[in-house]
């Protein structure tokens, strides 16, 4: 399966036999400053990234404000920096307003990169309509939210969505329900939710990606929440259409996810790389070589 979609430099096909989709994951490494947010989007583009993207919501659609237990951060997969928060104050901390989006959409194409961003609830997805993004992202955490996923795939839009914390019976019903409402167009990206700045490379189970393409007839890729270049690098070399990786821009400040985010250089160095491993890996061939 391929899929095509408008970017700022013309048509682009996202699938097997095309160069990799490579995605700058804004997150929270803005730190609630619009201008670092700029900055980001303009080193990401600097970078060689094909498309910056962000996630669009607010505390209030997430969660309640609340200090019980359940709605505390716990320690057994996350981040230290995360866990003396509640939900409620760490989405304080770490959204993007909205009223940034549409100028940093225009900041994001005026650069070259594709825009494009993560709804976490329906009324996410009504605003970012009004900015006609070109595609959605669909977290790992939302894989069972199904009105969400009726709602992106009633767009008719190409969708993105992560796999890392979904059953097979769970990916089932997202690929069921999205097909239900429309979506022609899925890419599943395989990722492990560690969130670490020393991941445990025996846990990623690459293998994962090429099943979902071979179950699922979908676009396959790669989401990277962890440190380090080598596991995009390999989901790249094993054909991965999407690579997505988390970056921050190297101003010494610490964010929620500058530990296992890519710098401005680190980034730039897995670009190359992917861009090398694809002329390597060339068309079929047979007889003497030029």
């Amino acid at each position: 399966m391929t899929f095509t979609i408008t970017t700022p430099k013309g048509l682009r096909t996202i699938g097997p036999g095309h160069p990799c989709f490579i995605v700058a994951e804004m997150s929270a490494n803005h730190d609630q400053n619009f201008e670092k947010a700029v900055s980001i989007i303009k080193a990401a583009a600097k970078a060689g990234a094909d498309a910056i993207k962000l996630q669009t919501y607010t505390p209030d659609t997430l969660t309640i404000d609340s200090s019980k237990q359940w709605f505390r951060v716990d320690g057994k997969q996350n981040p230290k920096s995360w866990t003396s928060k509640t939900f409620y104050q760490l989405y304080q901390e770490a959204y993007t307003p909205w009223e940034w989006h549409a100028e940093l959409k225009r900041v994001a194409e005026k650069n070259g990169l594709v825009f494009f961003s993560t709804p976490f609830d329906e009324s996410a997805v009504d605003f970012l309509e009004t900015l006609d993004v070109p595609f959605y992202k669909i977290a790992s955490y939302e894989m069972t939210h199904v009105p969400l996923l009726r709602k992106v795939a009633q767009t008719g839009k190409p969708i993105i969505i992560s796999a890392g914390f979904a059953s097979q019976e769970e990916i089932e019903l997202a690929v069921r329900t999205l097909r239900e409402n429309g979506a022609k167009n899925i890419a599943f990206l395989h990722c492990v939710t560690q969130y670490s700045d020393n991941p445990d490379l025996s846990s990623i189970n690459l293998a994962t990606m090429l099943d979902l393409e071979k179950k699922y007839d979908i676009v396959k890729g790669f989401s990277d929440n962890n440190a380090g270049l080598t596991v995009p690098l390999q989901a790249a070399i094993m054909g991965a259409c999407i690579i997505e990786k988390h970056f921050v821009i190297n101003d010494n400040n610490k964010t929620f996810d500058s530990h296992f985010s890519a710098d401005e250089s680190e980034f730039a160095e897995m670009v190359q790389k992917i861009r090398e491993s694809e002329s390597i890996r060339g068309i079929v061939h047979y007889g003497p070589q030029n």
